[in-house]
């Protein structure tokens, strides 16, 4: 199996795609260091000594706007909010944009994970199926290795090769920040709101776990693409629908969970586990072990269909 995985490994590596999406991450990754750096050098005034009454304001701005909407997912939004606010001006703990430093450009970087999610599904539709379409499906298996070990191989090398791009993103952002906005304190904390209550947490430990539970619906909808390769053996299909399931995926399931309570049972429902730290659950009812257990449902759902058809089906064109 190793020998499988490294094997893949290193087709994946010979792909002069693969150097374009770590350049594509590296330097949208800059490029946006230079920008947010453009940004804060404009709009740097007094008023971040006023963060106090700046916060106070946005508290009495939720208030009024918690008693005007009928959408619960909002008002938990703001009910966090309201509360983390209020601990930053008691305990005198200022906003990431007063001290504006390396640790807020990692969080704000994360905004890119969506594009390594592009770039992973891309590499999920085709890993399947440009065996077939290159005509080397054969080559592979006439090797002394079972369908679902070949098979597994790939698949573990979509997930390798998510946690790489995701690396790459995190430590580009790491470098690019300290050198635009400095290191910062290494003491910071991360407020969260949970069960009713303001948390605070390491940062570095939040950080990280954006980047992991950020990545959840990528790693879902590239088993999605996966299988989709798999199956009908074409890697347009699985990146269009895949791509187009992640961008508006979860528009239209926050939409339905004000109207339908069996929205909760639907993946784009569970795939935000950033819910959970921060309180803003999406539906009532709903806990992280709820959404693990609907999440791990779609998973083997979607790898049963991939091993069953290739292993079932003639492969051998």
């Amino acid at each position: 199996m190793l020998n499988l995985v490294k094997n893949e490994s290193v087709k994946l590596l010979k792909r002069p795609s693969t150097y374009i999406m770590i350049a594509l991450i590296v330097v949208g990754t800059i490029l946006f260091g230079f920008l947010t750096q453009w940004l804060h050098s404009n709009s740097k005034n007094d008023s971040n000594n006023d963060w106090k009454q700046g916060l106070q304001q946005d508290i009495e701005l939720y208030e009024q706007e918690y008693e005007n909407t009928n959408e619960e997912w909002y008002k938990n939004w703001m009910e966090s909010q309201i509360a983390i606010n209020q601990y930053r001006i008691e305990n005198d703990i200022p906003p990431s944009y007063v001290d504006y430093s390396m640790w807020s450009f990692i969080d704000e970087s994360s905004l890119m994970i969506t594009f390594v999610g592009l770039f992973v599904i891309i590499i999920a539709s085709g890993i399947v199926a440009n065996e077939y379409s290159r005509g080397t499906i054969k080559m592979l298996l006439v090797k002394p290795y079972k369908r679902w070990k070949i098979l597994l191989s790939k698949y573990i090398t979509v997930i390798l090769s998510l946690l790489f791009l995701l690396a790459i993103l995190f430590i580009t952002a790491a470098i690019t920040g300290a050198l635009f906005f400095g290191l910062g304190d290494t003491n910071a904390v991360y407020l969260t709101y949970e069960n009713g209550q303001v948390i605070e947490q390491s940062l570095l430990l939040y950080l990280i776990k954006l980047y992991v539970l950020s990545s959840v619906s990528t790693l879902l909808l590239a088993t999605m693409a996966f299988m989709i390769s798999a199956v009908f053996r074409t890697s347009g299909l699985a990146v269009g629908i895949s791509i187009f399931l992640l961008l508006v995926g979860p528009i239209i399931t926050s939409n339905l969970a004000n109207h339908f309570e069996w929205t909760k049972y639907t993946l784009f429902a569970n795939t935000d586990l950033m819910q959970y730290l921060e309180g803003t659950v999406l539906m009532d009812g709903m806990t992280l072990e709820f959404s693990l257990v609907i999440l791990a449902i779609h998973l083997i759902l979607f790898l049963a269909i991939s091993f069953y058809l290739f292993n079932k089906r003639d492969v051998s064109a």
